[in-house]
């Protein structure tokens, strides 16, 4: 599409995607902060079925974009309406009870997952289609005049369903206090919310957490694509594909089947901190598997990568350990929609300049054969061995002891009804 619409040369075309997606990832990085504080202050339904409006709309219309410049304004668009991430987050949240909330984040991260699948299909199949169905649509004037607008039409489609099925059947989740109530205090400002206590910990480690999950999903397809007596795995598209799909699998059952009885069991801190201390050891096997690859143990490596795969996927559920250290370290309930906006913002700051940084510094290593082209995976390890340490100081308040938890819920819930 950016070929098609904005004249850019085949050679450029990473650079000028990359800078959409980057530009959309900063624009929600500017409104996530003011969507949770709105989410707090005026509920949760009404800023969801807003910003789903501007999401549905800017959607709908970023298929019909005629320059490179229209698809930015059309994707930055869709970032202003950020409030839809920020609001669902925090209505899981009040849903949810700390017996449940491990398993509804799961579903919440497998969803996420399902549309990664799906989308990326439903563009391929629909786009361009007076080329790809001449004798379906060879004769349509406005599909040849919008190549891509039926991509955008079908997912707007979703979203504007989703929008209604919103407004009928989905109820506030924030609790009102009532006049007179002894607990109706004052609403913390962000800077409150930032100096309670261990609040600043835990973005910290959820920083560190994105920083890490982000930048290795920008190259470990360029890492899998790379000849191995550079540095990488010389997959084909197609084992890209099917290997990326494997992961996603994995990760997806993990997350889903494995995480909630591990946190109910020991808590979100103690799966935390076992996936901290298992990173390390899945970016060492990255290399190795080349290293195998070079020295032509070819069963060795497919033995090695297939394992490392599969049972490396599990470090995925340090992210749903991240958004659940985030909402139990929560000074209250009414500051849920402002603490995940914050987390947010942290996250699209380094969705919008990490993943093009790291997969410059891999592209300067393989270049430059440093460390064999394996320099980029000594910066991973070192990474990794940090947040290792750095998760030893997640404060006692986001350890995620469901028994604990359930106690202060009961706790919190006598106080309000008093």
């Amino acid at each position: 599409m950016i070929m098609d619409t904005g004249d850019v040369k085949e050679e450029d075309l990473g650079f000028y995607s990359g800078l959409i997606e980057s530009l959309f990832s900063f624009t929600q990085m500017l409104v996530m902060i003011p969507w949770g504080r709105a989410a707090d202050r005026i509920g949760r339904k009404p800023v969801l079925l807003f910003s789903m409006t501007g999401i549905a709309l800017s959607i709908s219309i970023f298929g019909m974009a005629k320059s490179f410049w229209q698809m930015v304004l059309f994707r930055c668009m869709a970032g202003i309406f950020g409030g839809v991430i920020v609001t669902v987050r925090a209505m899981i949240s009040e849903i949810s009870t700390p017996k449940t909330q491990a398993r509804a984040f799961s579903w919440f991260s497998t969803s996420s997952n399902i549309g990664i699948m799906f989308g990326p299909l439903i563009g391929g199949a629909l786009s361009n289609p007076a080329e790809q169905l001449p004798s379906v649509f060879g004769n349509n004037q406005f599909l040849k005049d919008y190549p891509y607008c039926l991509p955008g039409f079908a997912i707007g489609g979703i979203a504007w369903t989703a929008l209604l099925a919103n407004a009928f059947f989905t109820k506030e989740t924030l609790k009102r206090k009532t006049r007179g109530s002894s607990s109706s205090a004052k609403p913390m400002s962000t800077w409150e919310v930032l100096c309670a206590p261990g609040v600043g910990m835990v973005l910290v480690i959820y920083f560190w957490t994105m920083i890490i999950a982000l930048s290795f999903t920008a190259v470990l397809p360029v890492f899998l694509f790379t000849r191995p007596e550079l540095g990488g795995y010389g997959f084909s598209p197609l084992q890209i594909s099917l290997y990326m799909a494997l992961l996603g699998i994995s990760q997806t059952l993990w997350v889903l089947l494995v995480f909630p009885p591990l946190q109910r069991r020991y808590s979100t801190g103690a799966v935390f901190r076992g996936c901290a201390l298992f990173w390390p050891l899945v970016f060492v096997m990255y290399p190795v598997g080349s290293l195998l690859l070079r020295a032509g143990f070819v069963r060795a490596f497919w033995t090695a990568a297939l394992l490392n795969g599969v049972l490396g996927s599990g470090v995925a559920m340090s992210y749903t350990c991240s958004t659940l250290t985030l909402n139990d370290i929560s000074p209250s309930p009414a500051t849920l929609g402002t603490l995940n906006a914050v987390a947010l913002s942290l996250g699209s700051g380094v969705r919008a300049f990490a993943p093009a940084a790291f997969a410059s510094f891999y592209a300067v290593g393989v270049r430059g054969h440093l460390l064999g082209g394996y320099l980029v995976w000594l910066v991973f390890f070192l990474l990794a061995v940090v947040f290792a340490v750095t998760i030893r100081w997640l404060p006692p308040g986001a350890e995620g002891d469901v028994k604990l938890l359930e106690r202060k819920k009961r706790d919190r819930d006598g106080e309000d009804d008093e």
